[in-house]
């Protein structure tokens, strides 16, 4: 029998007001996979991130953490089952450097003073198993460019060694360049047994890094892929409406995935 997903969404609803953003939401993650989430504006891609990661409260269904029901009432629960998020602007403080914003609001003290010292080994260390090129760990992070920022903020989801992370348009403002590394950093997470979300609208990182994609459309399912056999003209058809699948299940589930 296969192990159960490491997070799994059945039925979620969200509502504001008299408008339904997410019906009857399922999705699965399983440990050492990258799973796309992809949609046009408006699909509801945010708001099942939001869901997820605690900052919202779903009106219905279920999530299950590792086969169990469980409740994420607040961003709190998320990280103390091993969920960390990464939102589009990073929110990184560009007046700090890299290792105060690593450990902002998380700081370690020694005899009641800050370990700047211990706090830097850490940084150091993190970023070692990230990237190549390790930032002025003391330089203001304002000063690094996108790629460094974006790579500086996935090693402070990291500190509470979690086992899935949400990325939420990671490459958007990066250069070619730029979006190789974090491509290679996401890479690097997913070989270690990490679960990732990815939230893109760019096709190329798609194809390159994912395994499986889960569409939404309107704030509803619209179509589960294997990223290595579906062409980009199906995926494409599934967020445009060109296809309307609408799937009840992860089609992963009836294959016993």
């Amino acid at each position: 029998m296969p192990d159960p997903p490491l997070l799994a969404l059945r039925g979620v609803c969200k509502r504001y007001g008299v408008v339904e953003v997410l019906t009857d939401i399922e999705l699965e993650i399983h440990s050492g996979q990258v799973v796309a989430l992809l949609g046009d504006n408006g699909a509801g891609k945010s708001t099942l991130v939001k869901v997820i990661s605690g900052v919202t409260l779903p009106e219905r269904g279920v999530i299950e953490w590792q086969g169990r029901a469980v409740h994420i009432r607040r961003p709190h629960d998320a990280r103390d089952l091993g969920i960390a998020t990464v939102f589009q602007d990073l929110a990184l403080c560009g007046n700090l450097d890299v290792v105060a914003n690593l450990f902002l609001g998380r700081e370690i003290r020694r005899y009641g003073f800050l370990d700047e010292m211990e706090m830097e080994r850490r940084t150091r260390q993190l970023l070692a198993r990230l990237t190549r090129r390790v930032p002025d760990l003391r330089g203001p992070v304002a000063a690094l460019s996108s790629g460094q920022r974006q790579t500086v903020a996935i090693a402070r989801s990291l500190l509470g060694e979690p086992r899935i992370l949400l990325l939420d348009e990671p490459t958007a403002a990066l250069g070619f360049e730029q979006t190789s590394e974090v491509l290679d950093l996401v890479d690097r997470l997913r070989e270690h047994g990490m679960g990732v979300l990815l939230i893109s609208h760019n096709m190329g990182d798609v194809k390159a890094l994912a395994d499986r994609a889960a569409v939404l459309r309107l704030g509803r399912n619209n179509g589960f892929f294997d990223v290595n056999t579906a062409s980009q003209e199906q995926i494409i058809s599934s967020i445009t409406g060109a296809t309307e699948n609408v799937p009840r299940r992860p089609a992963s589930r009836e294959a016993g995935w």
